[in-house]
């Protein structure tokens, strides 16, 4: 069979005009799947199992056991040298200040020593790691605080916050809060102090029967609208829950930087407004 110019030229064409009809179905269902609702997002999330947790089935049935040690098996990432240097830095702009953390980690204490002349709370449910605070760190306390839902609960619970006022911002932050996602019987210093800082890095929530960050994020919210100007941070925002919850309660408005997987928030205080986002059509349907 003699091979022609033409041919060749007719084979090429072929060739790169079904390389460019790939691509395009591939940019589409890619731009498709980003479209998804939360509804959709969280039913993948909560219908499949992380090949790495143990015992894990799909489509289990079993209650969540809240009690676990999750750090046993899975610690939370670190932060990234980027990712301290932002956080450093707003703390160091604001010393000496009120600093409220959830989560505790080594990095962690370092923002307490930063925060010198300053308070620095830190809210955790490993008793380990609270008892590694030594003495050299002054006007640093550490409180357990027990959380009762689990991250495969997170749409329940953000549909939950939705429909009752009592979720709201103006609903306040109690010890016997009627909203589910209020985090209940927190130290006293939580409730009392106005907080300027606050940072999101726990508890854990990388496997579904973790506690998850949905408690944390809603609160810090609350927290942070009570008072001054606060500004919050969230890491781990490369995860769905971090992410949907940050821009549910934090809001896309009040975004000032990112690095890497830690969002910063800066929210003005002392609002009287019903709702936490000012552009509501901006939160996850």
């Amino acid at each position: 069979m003699k091979v022609t110019a033409k041919k060749v030229l007719f084979l090429l064409f072929f060739l790169l005009s079904t390389i460019s009809l790939v691509r395009q179905l591939t940019i589409l269902l890619i731009s498709t799947s980003s479209t998804f609702s939360i509804p959709t997002l969280f039913q993948a999330l909560t219908e499949t199992c992380p090949l790495t947790s143990p015992g894990c089935t799909k489509n289990s049935t079993s209650k969540p056991n809240l009690q676990r040690p999750y750090h046993s098996f899975s610690s939370a990432a670190n932060l990234t040298k980027k990712e301290l240097q932002l956080l450093s830095n707003v703390v160091t702009s604001k010393v000496p200040c009120n600093l409220l953390i959830f989560g505790l980690g080594h990095q962690s204490l370092q923002l307490s020593s930063l925060n010198a002349g300053g308070t620095t709370i830190f809210l955790e449910d490993d008793p380990e790691k609270i008892n590694a605070i030594g003495p050299n760190y002054t006007n640093t306390r550490a409180y357990k605080v027990e959380y009762h839902k689990a991250a495969r609960d997170a749409y329940k619970l953000l549909e939950h916050a939705r429909a009752n006022p009592f979720c709201s911002p103006q609903g306040g932050l109690h010890q016997q809060s009627r909203c589910r996602l209020a985090l209940e019987n927190l130290p006293k210093e939580v409730y009392e102090l106005k907080w300027d800082i606050v940072l999101v890095d726990g508890p854990s929530g990388d496997r579904l029967e973790a506690p998850g960050r949905t408690g944390a994020i809603y609160t810090a919210a609350v927290v942070a609208r009570s008072g001054n100007t606060t500004d919050v941070l969230v890491h781990d925002v490369d995860r769905m829950i971090e992410k949907w919850f940050s821009w549910e309660f934090l809001c896309d408005e009040n975004l000032v930087s990112t690095k890497g997987k830690l969002w910063h928030f800066r929210i003005p205080g002392n609002s009287n407004s019903t709702s936490f986002c000012l552009n509501a059509a901006m939160q996850i349907m």
